[in-house]
Parts: structure tokens; C-alpha cells; sequence
């Protein structure tokens, strides 16, 4: 029978982030999964880890209200990033779990696209990728989780999308994706804005017609 090392295991914490969630999901030594798990077994890289794991879920159609769920954490952690602190989150999103059959069923949804996209990440442009550049990233991506936790059409995928790319950007210390990130981070704005515009473009007018 396959031992899986635990979630605080040194391999594991070293490895790359497609091992840690598969290794997490299969870990039958627990039941559920704690936000604080991962935090732990992603050690000193957990925030660009942890940026990914909470926004890539929401590129992908998921129940109304997730969203708004995954949000939450995505702000803290985008404020750390942008103050250059170490990860960090209270005990009330630390605590939340999922079960890790839910986790499994994503891992297999996520994993053989990250593992595409870890072929392709490398170090290189360094600059974006790295204080004070990194700051700035920090920043779009407190915005973009901004966006993402409000009831907005199109406010989802798109912005997790830019996350997901400047996570993975400043994970690996690849400024190209960074880049790519912050491109599909303007492309993001740019789309809910217009989509924020129409809306209320469509409010005043039925509100004239009411008044009228």
C-alpha cells in the first residue's frame, strides 16, 4: 500500500504545487481539509500557492455563492502580497475545510492544466515578479478579488483568471506570466466595467420610464 506523506512533510512542501494537491487529496489520514492545511504544506511559498488555489476554481462554473466564499480569502492574501508581509489568515477563514473527496473531484479538474502550465512556468523578467513589482501585482489582484466577491454578471472567470496567471507568476518568479496576468486583468476591469455600465445604463432607464 502507498504511504502519503503528510501535508507537512518536506517533500511535500518542496514539491510543486500540482504534487501538494494531489498528495493533499489523497491523504487518508484526515477527512477534511482545512484552509489552515494548506497554508501549512505550502510553507514559504503559500501565497502565491494560496492566491491560485482560491481564484482558479472560480474560471470554471461553479454554484452561485462560491464565489463570494472563495473571495474572502483571496482579500487578505492579496493585501499581504501587496504589503510584502508573510502569509496570513485569521482563525475564521483558517479554519474553513472542505471535504477531501470535494477536494479530490477538484484537484482532478485543476491538476492536468497546472501541470501544463509548470512545464511552461521559469524563471525569467524577474523584475515583475519580485518587490517592488510585486506590490503592484498585489494590488490589481486586491482589486480583481474585489470585483470577484461582488454579484456582478462576467465578474467571475475573467478576474480569476488574471489572479490565477499573476499567482502562478509570482510563484514561480516568472514575470511573463505576470504580464500576461496583468493583461487579462485590464481585459477583466475593462469587460465588468462595461457590464457595471450597461446595468445601470438599464436602471435609470427603466427608472425614468416608472417615474414617467
Amino acid at each position: 500500500m502507498t504511504v502519503v506523506p503528510p501535508a507537512s512533510d518536506p517533500v511535500v512542501a518542496g514539491a510543486p504545487l500540482s504534487m501538494v494537491l494531489v498528495r493533499l487529496a489523497h491523504d487518508t489520514t484526515r477527512e477534511r481539509i482545512t484552509v489552515g492545511d494548506l497554508l501549512q504544506a505550502l510553507g514559504d511559498r503559500a501565497l502565491g500557492a494560496l492566491l491560485f488555489i482560491f481564484a482558479v476554481p472560480n474560471v470554471m462554473p461553479v454554484p452561485p455563492g462560491v464565489s463570494t466564499v472563495l473571495g474572502a480569502p483571496l482579500l487578505f492574501l492579496s493585501a499581504q502580497l501587496m504589503f510584502g508581509l508573510r502569509p496570513w489568515l485569521p482563525a475564521i477563514v483558517a479554519k474553513r475545510s472542505i471535504s477531501r473527496e470535494d477536494l479530490a473531484t477538484l484537484v482532478r479538474r485543476v491538476v492536468p492544466w497546472l501541470t501544463r502550465a509548470e512545464k511552461l512556468l521559469r524563471p525569467r523578467l524577474r523584475v515583475l515578479a519580485a518587490p517592488p513589482a510585486e506590490y503592484l501585482v498585489g494590488f490589481v489582484c486586491l482589486l480583481l478579488a474585489s470585483i470577484l466577491v461582488l454579484p456582478i454578471p462576467l465578474g467571475n472567470a475573467l478576474p480569476a483568471l488574471a489572479i490565477s496567471l499573476m499567482a502562478l507568476g509570482v510563484l514561480e518568479r516568472d514575470g511573463l506570466w505576470v504580464l500576461g496576468g496583468l493583461v487579462a486583468a485590464a481585459v477583466s476591469v475593462a469587460v465588468v466595467s462595461g457590464v457595471v455600465f450597461a446595468m445601470a445604463k438599464a436602471a435609470l432607464y427603466l427608472l425614468a420610464r416608472w417615474m414617467g
